[in-house]
């Protein structure tokens, strides 16, 4: 076989695999829209669940989802960057450093139920938070947290050598060379690990079941020890526990969900074009 024949090969393959993933992404979304865009209406977005959820919107369930990505991210980001910068600027590479980095990969595949079980048992028992927000936001924080350090650490590592060297030549501390040398030329890859944190986080059933989330809670929160109502959680009780609910109802909240997704997704991406345009 001559090269431009294995080259035109291996191309058709890769984009034979990408429509693999792509395809039945954009397949799923579409049936998404297409089942659940006929809900969707003010009333469904801002009023409060009625009669067992059967009537009136899903308000309170789309204000818990906001709080937890919110307290989620104000949580893991400052900690995982901050580790991630401890990992790669400070800490010593030996064994100890590459067994910590390994232990954080393995973190990333704990399954989410035993980070509920495990703030179930810390915040909201033994640090005595209740069912709330804040329980419910630190287990999100503590499921999201290798992402966000395996993700920042691997951008800290892309900012060349070079940077470093002639911040430092120039009189820099290494914490101002971090600051205004590094981070800034990072921040893309941050933000990008803070968009893959925000996905797992708002998409997440398990935990927040186990630490903040309500059946049925007809209220907005009035402080973060308040239990709320969330959009996963809202929508599989709906979906199983819920007799002769209508499909489209169904539809409609995971539509919802899907749109704060890209809402978060879409402010972030912004964030990170702007840092990138301002590395140029």
């Amino acid at each position: 076989m001559k090269k431009e024949q294995r080259e035109k090969l291996i191309f058709s393959l890769l984009t034979l695999t990408a429509a693999l993933v792509v395809i039945p992404t954009l397949l799923m979304i579409g049936y998404i829209i297409f089942r659940g865009i006929g809900t969707i209406n003010w009333e469904f977005l801002s009023a409060m669940p009625r009669k067992g959820m059967r009537e009136g919107g899903i308000f309170p369930a789309i204000v818990g989802t906001v709080s937890l990505v919110l307290g989620t991210m104000i949580v893991a980001l400052p900690l995982g960057v901050g580790s991630a910068i401890y990992l790669t600027e400070y800490a010593k590479q030996g064994f100890l450093t590459r067994t910590i980095r390994l232990a954080i990969l393995n973190l990333a595949g704990v399954p989410s139920v035993v980070y509920g079980l495990f703030g179930l048992g810390l915040f909201v028992l033994f640090l005595g938070f209740g069912s709330s927000i804040l329980a419910g936001a630190l287990t999100l924080a503590c499921l999201v947290l290798p992402i966000v350090i395996t993700a920042s650490e691997e951008a800290l590592k892309s900012v060349d050598f070079s940077y470093r060297q002639a911040s430092l030549a120039l009189g820099a501390t290494k914490w101002q060379t971090i600051r205004h040398v590094v981070l800034p030329h990072a921040a893309p890859g941050i933000v990008t690990g803070a968009i893959l944190a925000i996905g797992r986080a708002a998409g997440e059933t398990a935990p927040i079941l186990l630490t903040v989330a309500a059946f049925f809670l007809p209220r907005l929160p009035q402080s973060i020890f308040d239990q709320v109502m969330a959009l996963p959680y809202h929508l599989y009780i709906i979906s199983t526990q819920v007799p002769g609910m209508p499909e489209s109802i169904k539809y409609g909240t995971a539509l919802v969900l899907l749109g704060i997704v890209s809402i978060f997704f879409a402010i972030a991406t912004a964030i990170r074009i702007r840092f990138k345009m301002a590395n140029r």
